[in-house]
């Protein structure tokens, strides 16, 4: 069986899963005035459930119809090696430490942090346009959700104490 349809069984897996959780579970802690409504809070993903589970059988199927030969932007699994995965992976490590350091190095820094260390992995290297560019972008997203949906979002260090 070709990658592809391993992934789509894997992915047909997970929507199936995540079905029986939306169809089963989530429905039986409902209070009785919501059971009489036209939308739950389930409907989105039993949409979702069942769109996946629908998308992972055409694909495991063979109903897509692939073309005959690769085309030169697809990906070809077996020339993985020619692909830049040391970017990939260190855009994906950047990604975790983000995650990690968001709370304690609050949002100011960790996002500015994280958008000029992964523009300097993808290979930027106008530092005058990069960094106004990366701190204009931070405190506007900062502004915008702690200020205009006043969400709390720690600007700052939590030893900051502001």
């Amino acid at each position: 069986m070709a990658l592809d349809r391993w992934v789509a069984l894997v992915f047909l897996l997970i929507c199936l899963a995540y079905g029986y959780t939306a169809f089963f579970t989530m429905d039986a802690s409902l209070p009785p005035f919501m059971q009489r409504n036209p939308v739950w809070p389930s409907t989105f993903p039993k949409v979702l459930a069942v769109l996946g589970a629908v998308t992972a059988l055409v694909i495991l199927l063979g109903l897509e119809k692939p073309s005959k030969e690769p085309k030169a932007q697809d990906i070809n699994y077996r020339r993985l090696h020619e692909y830049k995965l040391g970017q990939a992976l260190a855009l994906l490590a950047l990604m975790v430490a983000y995650a990690l350091l968001l709370r304690p190095a609050g949002f100011l820094i960790s996002t500015t942090g994280f958008l000029i260390a992964g523009a300097l992995i993808l290979g930027e290297r106008r530092f005058h346009l990069m960094i106004p560019v990366t701190l204009l972008a931070t405190g506007f997203i900062w502004y915008l959700v702690q200020e205009v949906l006043g969400i709390f979002l720690r600007p700052w260090p939590f030893f900051m104490g502001m």
